[in-house]
């Protein structure tokens, strides 16, 4: 009996010794990483299309959004150099070309279409002078109509003066954000200039699901919804530092970087006519370089 006394004894000890080894080496539970939504995905977030459909009558670069609940798009860029197609010239104004550069954002809400940036436009010199050449980035915004106000559609740049000119090289930052229900606001800035707008769009309220756009474009003048016309012009160098999308969240409207998950690439007609080199970081913050070719690459 003393024999099997001292052995329970021994069997005791030797799990008192490991039980209490057990509790010096175990790890308490570690909490799961929550990443985070703004650079991630928002909860609920709608996926972007694997595809859409082109619309005729342009050379163009499209990194559309979902439609959800985005309150507009933003970002920082270089403007692209231009070497146009001198056998397309606009026989209606010397001078001119029939393939116009642009670099503009927009959206859709409720079925109003907007589209807002600048577009390669004529100035007015030193003099006072209307240019017959088109000569700088100027900006530009336009609205379809809105039937359910009776809202009409509308184009307008912003004045010809040196204050609103911007070149190939300059950087600006640009971006349209719903500010109100049927209200836009449009900022492009840099170089030492700004120019801010409040557009009225009926379409476009704060709580309505929408998608946004960026894009860089080879335009071709009265061309809309044809066919490309064959060119030689070429647009390159653009380039995108970052790209956002503006959306609420916890009570304040944030900047989500557009990230390669978060849009849908679209290049119109062909990708054969587009240059687009990101590196692995610049996917996560929607940055890239952009070159367009009208003959390909």
């Amino acid at each position: 009996m003393k024999k099997l006394s001292v052995i329970a004894g021994f069997a005791m000890l030797l799990w008192t010794v490991l039980l209490a080894c057990s509790k010096e080496t175990a790890k308490p539970d570690e909490p799961e990483t929550e990443e985070d939504p703004i650079t991630t995905f928002f909860k609920g977030e709608v996926r972007p299309s694997e595809s859409l459909p082109c619309f005729n009558g342009a050379y163009y670069r499209k990194v559309v959004s979902s439609k959800d609940k985005w309150l507009g798009i933003g970002g920082k860029v270089v403007l692209p150099q231009i070497t146009f197609d001198e056998n397309r010239k606009n026989p209606n104004k010397p001078g001119q070309y029939l393939d116009n550069p642009s670099v503009y954002l927009g959206g859709n809400m409720n079925g109003q279409e907007t589209d807002i940036g600048l577009t390669w436009e004529v100035i007015r010199d030193e003099n006072g002078n209307v240019t017959a050449d088109r000569r700088a980035f100027r900006p530009f915004l336009r609205r379809t109509g809105y039937s359910a106000t009776g809202q009409q559609a509308a184009y307008e740049n912003a004045p010809a003066e040196s204050l609103y000119y911007w070149y190939p090289g300059d950087e600006v930052e640009i971006s349209i954000q719903v500010l109100e229900n049927k209200k836009i606001r449009f900022v492009v800035a840099g170089e030492g200039k700004r120019f801010e707008r409040d557009f009225d769009c009926d379409g476009y309220n704060l709580s309505s699901f929408g998608e946004f756009k960026r894009v860089n474009a080879i335009d071709q003048v009265a061309n809309e919804g044809k066919p490309v016309q064959p060119t030689q012009t070429e647009v390159t160098g653009a380039e995108w530092k970052e790209t956002h999308y503006f959306r609420l969240y916890e009570g304040e409207v944030v900047e989500a970087p557009v990230h390669s998950q978060r849009f849908t690439d679209m290049r119109c007609p062909g990708r054969n006519h587009f240059r687009v080199t990101a590196s692995d970081d610049d996917l996560l913050i929607g940055a890239e370089t952009i070159d367009i070719s009208g003959a390909g690459f």
